[in-house]
């Protein structure tokens, strides 16, 4: 039989999840975020479940030629723009909206030649500091752009480096917000400032400006990016249940060999962890090449959580290629039975009598974030699709 580890790319939670970034939005449009394989989910595994979404978004011009292929004819938005001139090309025959955030990119499609004009979304560096226009500049590049025959209409962006908390004592999307109102409060074209963060807390509570005119901050199109997989983008003030988000990934193995430990003796590499009494521990088909966390902790002090038979235990020693090591004396004491290889172990997400282990929490006990548990699955690790019904 093949090694038992498996993963399952739950296609019910995933549509779950774009309604309810849909109802935080109100009337805006949904741009579902599908960079990085989907998170990690998979492009056409993820496919059916978000293409509800009024577009979709993502970096690579091959992620876009993959969702066009699957048959999306719906808007799809490069969120970094072109990165050379001859990928313009690809965005006429695409037909691809695209970010612009330096300069350089104006000048490409300035002399880009093409039948239809492209619409674009002009990002403004309003305080992260990491792609768009600065605020000095940004008008003047509005006013080149609008003059461009090759531009159909301009979209303005920008992005927040601290959606998820405070800043200064205040919400950390305060000082942004004020930057691209001052900047763009007169310019027309439509905006999209909400990743999930900045969706979740404030689509409908904050606004652009003041007034009975202002619009809300999810404003005309929002960017759900991990909320739509089901972690909390403020975790841990919140968790993904607090928010109304279900698991949309789930990692899962089984015991492969059960191991009686005296008191005194160590497990695994390092001698990390140093039995203070009797007990059993489980030996689990799923390591750092799986995509586990290598980091996550096993010590007497701190373990990381872990399903086995849907009762919650701890990490004993490190992680290593192929396998970790569990404590089974919590599961027994709570079935009131002993475990034996062949018993189910859920690693994230969602165990096959329902009890759950966010991935949120498995990440902050690596000292990490959902998003990069998401992102390192390994590709040896089989995955199924729970379907839509």
């Amino acid at each position: 039989m093949p090694r038992p580890i498996h993963a399952t790319v739950h296609l019910p939670a995933l549509q779950h999840n774009l309604q309810r970034c849909r109802q935080a939005g109100g009337a805006a449009r949904v741009w579902a975020v599908l960079k990085a394989n989907a998170y990690g989910h998979g492009i056409e595994r993820v496919y059916a479940a978000l293409r509800g979404a009024d577009g979709l978004a993502l970096l690579d011009l091959s992620e876009a030629e993959r969702l066009r292929a699957l048959g999306w004819r719906g808007p799809i938005l490069l969120l970094e723009g072109a990165f050379e001139p001859r990928d313009l090309e690809l965005c006429s025959r695409l037909q691809l909206w695209h970010v612009l955030h330096r300069s350089e990119q104006i000048d490409w499609l300035a002399a880009h030649k093409t039948e239809a004009p492209q619409r674009v979304f002009l990002k403004l560096n309003s305080g992260m500091n990491r792609l768009g226009l600065r605020p000095e500049a940004f008008r003047a590049a509005w006013t080149r752009l609008s003059h461009l025959p090759q531009v159909e209409e301009i979209g303005l962006m920008t992005h927040f480096s601290d959606a998820d908390g405070l800043r200064g004592g205040q919400e950390g999307v305060r000082h942004q917000l004020d930057t691209f109102v001052r900047t763009t409060h007169d310019l027309p074209g439509e905006r999209s400032l909400c990743n999930s963060a900045a969706l979740l807390r404030h689509g409908l509570a904050l606004h652009l400006g003041s007034g009975p005119e202002a619009q809300p901050l999810a404003a005309d199109w929002t960017r759900p990016g991990i909320a739509l997989y089901g972690s909390a983008p403020d975790f841990a003030q919140h968790s993904a249940a607090d928010w109304g988000l279900q698991p949309s990934l789930t990692l899962a193995s089984q015991l492969i060999a059960v191991q009686d430990v005296p008191a005194g003796e160590t497990v695994g590499y390092g001698s990390t962890y140093t039995a203070t009494h009797a007990m059993r521990i489980g030996i689990v088909a799923c390591g750092y090449a799986d995509g586990y966390p290598r980091h996550a902790p096993g010590s007497n002090a701190h373990g990381g959580p872990v399903l086995v038979r849907g009762v919650r235990t701890r990490l004993v020693g490190r992680v290593s290629m192929d396998m970790l090591a569990v404590d089974l004396g919590p599961v027994e004491a709570h079935l009131g039975s002993t475990c034996k290889p062949g018993d189910a172990v859920t690693l994230w997400g969602r165990s096959g009598c329902g009890a759950l282990l966010p991935i949120d929490e498995v990440a902050q006990a690596a000292g990490t974030l959902g998003y990069e548990l998401m992102c390192a699955l390994a590709a040896r690790v089989p995955v199924s699709v729970e379907p839509l019904p």
